[in-house]
């Protein structure tokens, strides 16, 4: 996401800065914490109560109670660890703890105690953000601008490494030097890493999901996509792995939780940690994406989930083992539709080819001796040699995606990069991140079902030798005696003979051989490693071209992102960096809309709506308790008196992103109103354009939460142990 000062992004030909608007207007972009400042009349004219310096501090109130989960935000709401987040976030440890005895994912779970609580799935983490510094002059300061290519990529690589490993002398925190705006700026992210997560409370299947793939991406929408986990540290309160004997983590700050909530209109801001975004992208890579990458992926999809379903009855467990895998194929697939649809609506490669010239135009008027266009020259045709190699790698990365054959492939990669020093090796096999693998390596058996495994592989290579031989790869096509003329049933009969003879299903063996040499696993008959073995030169091929592009574009999208901020500040406009998944805030107010003419959205939904769409089925099937409740309009102390009933979910013009899901939704005291958790069809291209008429984020309502808990799921202890805030003075519980 990203968001400019009292500023708003014309939808011209520059879709990426900001410019003065009035306060009614969405804002575009996500802005980092230094930034706030420069947007504070911006802020208070919108509705902020507190000092905007006061939310610009990441370690003070109420940044400090944000935190990551790698992938989702955020935050904690209790003074005893408890972190609320979405359903969807969270559900990754609802599946690992599931079965077809205890399925959670169906009943839900709430712990009745801290005994009770779940270990979260193997790697989970929860990231706190302790410190964030500027290091541009130790990653890039002293390189020599003729520095160009793989010697380029490796002397930032050994930089950014050496700021980390020293970062990292304090135990317990786990760092990590983010790229800003292309590589002009580097900053070092220090966090807080918390080992021992614990999964406390997920509401009924049914609540958390409701409307499931159906209702994803749409409005209106009546999804309860909400959960918590709990932080856990040594009794000393160090980061620890988990034990029985950890205790509660004591966070520094935590958020009130509003059953107060908002109207339409009001100021809401988002503090979360968005992934990434691709607003600065050139046209050779936009082309490639939207004319070929996304329509291919699309089949693919198609036929990836079809496969997962045949191979896996519903209810089963081999369904569970792959619930969350299918829930994420089917939200990238109808991602892609929008992404799609949305490109042609608003004309994005048009749009992206007229910014350009513009850009063009302005630096041989103003800026003509910088070497701003001989760099973009260049970067353009980088950008072109990038799409081709995309294209050509496509169909034997799939190929190659076998969870086995991935983990057969990291044991190898490991047992060469155990051979150098430590400072030496590929990030990723660093002892730092050992821990890491051997908890992937762990949280396979909950997510690996072997019939399944297979079927999927079926797919990716029947579609991979559907390739002309100049797109495949010699090395698969010989270790795996693939013929143009094989049948389906001779394939199916080849691929037995792998899962027949491997043991890389088995726990200690993946475990113990993370230590072996690679004469070792040379010298092993299991088909996955000897795979492995015959596609390691091709994969290095593939690693070292990838990392050649990448120092060319280090040395040369620095110099493309200098032209952009220059261009921008001579309109009177704030460039601002792409979404890295570093901790942002972006504000605006709650607002329908109307994406479409004759097509109306209204701000809120309401319980009311939950009944009207349950047919008693999957997903659509409430529990009998919950549409009880409705029917007899239970609202307690949650009911909103403009719509005349408890808010389920709302529509804020919030710029939002993957990664964003989980994030604390804020009012403008700071308390916490709702959890960010979509977009709307209409909203999914932002990641490329941001549009103010169509994009809006989707958020659960706090009161909605706080409704479930109280008279659904009777979570009596969890909302004593909130504090739980209402300025109208109405009883809580």
């Amino acid at each position: 996401m990203f968001k400019p000062s009292f500023l708003h992004i014309l939808l011209t030909n520059a879709v990426l800065a900001l410019t003065s608007i009035p306060a009614s207007h969405a804002v575009e972009g996500m802005f980092t914490p230094d930034q706030l400042p420069e947007i504070a009349e911006d802020l208070r004219a919108k509705g902020l109560k507190m000092k905007p310096s006061q939310i610009s501090d990441l370690v003070g109130f109420p940044m400090g109670a944000v935190v990551s989960l790698g992938g989702c935000t955020a935050s904690f709401v209790s003074p005893q660890g408890l972190v609320v987040t979405n359903h969807h976030c969270a559900y990754g440890s609802i599946q690992y703890n599931s079965t077809e005895e205890k399925n959670y994912l169906e009943e839900g779970f709430l712990a009745d105690n801290f005994e009770a609580e779940l270990p979260a799935a193997p790697g989970s983490r929860i990231y706190v953000t302790v410190e964030l510094t500027d290091v541009t002059d130790m990653v890039t300061g002293d390189l020599s601008s003729n520095l160009f290519g793989k010697d380029r990529f490796s002397a930032i690589d050994t930089n950014r490494k050496r700021v980390v490993a020293e970062c990292e002398q304090d135990e317990g925190h786990r760092c990590r030097v983010a790229s800003f705006y292309g590589g002009l700026q580097y900053k070092l992210v220090k966090q807080l890493e918390i080992k021992d997560v614990r999964l406390t409370y997920a509401p009924i299947g049914s609540i958390g999901k409701y409307g499931g793939d159906i209702d994803n991406w749409q409005w209106p929408r009546h999804t309860g996509d909400f959960a918590f986990y709990r932080a856990y540290v040594s009794p000393e309160g160090k980061s620890a792995d988990y034990n029985k004997k950890n205790v509660p983590y004591q966070p520094q700050y935590h958020l009130k939780v509003s059953a107060e909530g908002l109207d339409d209109g009001d100021f809401v801001m988002v503090a979360g940690y968005p992934g990434n975004t691709s607003r600065y992208t050139r046209l050779a890579q936009v082309r490639n994406t939207f004319d070929w990458q996304y329509s291919t992926w699309q089949t693919l999809l198609d036929n990836w989930i079809q496969a997962i379903e045949a191979a896996s009855k519903p209810g089963s467990d081999a369904r569970i083992k792959y619930a969350s895998r299918l829930a994420g194929l089917n939200n990238l697939n109808k991602n892609l539709s929008g992404q799609i649809e949305g490109a042609r609506r608003v004309d994005l490669i048009e749009r992206r080819a007229k910014r350009e010239e513009d850009l063009n135009a302005w630096i041989a008027a103003n800026a003509p001796n910088t070497g701003y266009a001989e760099a973009i020259e260049k970067l353009d045709v980088l950008s072109a040699e990038t799409a081709t190699a995309t294209r050509s790698n496509y169909w034997y990365n799939n190929a190659t995606r076998p969870q086995l054959l991935g983990i057969a492939q990291r044991l190898y990669r490991l047992s060469h990069e155990r051979m150098k020093p430590n400072s030496e090796r590929e990030s990723s096999y660093q002892e730092r991140n050992m821990d890491r693998m051997k908890q992937g390596m762990t949280a396979i058996d909950r997510r690996y079902e072997a019939t399944v495994d297979k079927a999927e592989w079926m797919v990716f290579l029947k579609g991979y030798m559907t390739q002309l031989p100049g797109e495949r790869v010699s090395a698969l096509d010989d270790a795996l005696g693939l013929q143009d003329s094989m049948s389906d049933d001779a394939l199916s009969a080849k691929l037995d003979n792998y899962y027949s003879a491997t043991q890389l299903d088995e726990l200690d063996t993946r475990l113990s051989l993370m230590e072996a040499t690679p004469t070792e696993l040379e010298a092993k008959a299991d088909p996955f490693i000897r795979l492995a073995v015959a596609l390691y030169d091709h994969e290095l091929a593939i690693e070292a071209a990838s990392k050649d592009r990448a120092g060319h574009r280090a040395a040369l999208q620095p110099k493309y992102m200098k032209a952009i901020i220059a261009w921008q500040k001579d309109q009177g406009l704030t460039a601002y960096p792409d979404a890295n998944s570093t901790l942002r805030v972006t504000y605006g107010n709650v607002l329908g809309g109307s994406p479409r003419d004759g097509m109306r959205y209204d701000p809120f939904t309401t319980l009311e709506g939950i009944t009207e769409k349950d047919t008693g089925e999957d997903p659509f099937n409430s529990p009998r308790s919950q549409i009880d409740l409705i029917k007899a309009k239970k609202y307690g102390s949650y009911e909103l008196e403009s719509i005349k009933s408890v808010p389920v979910n709302f529509l804020t013009d919030l710029d939002s992103t993957g990664g964003n899901s989980g994030s604390a939704t804020l009012n403008a005291r700071g308390e916490l109103v709702g959890l960010l958790f979509d977009g709307t069809i209409e909203s999914v291209n932002s990641d490329w354009d941001f549009d103010p008429r169509t994009t809006r984020s989707i958020h659960v309502d706090s009161r909605y939460m706080l409704w479930v808990m109280e008279k659904v799921d009777k979570a009596d202890a969890l909302l004593r142990e909130m504090n739980i805030v209402n300025s109208r003075n109405h009883p809580i519980n």
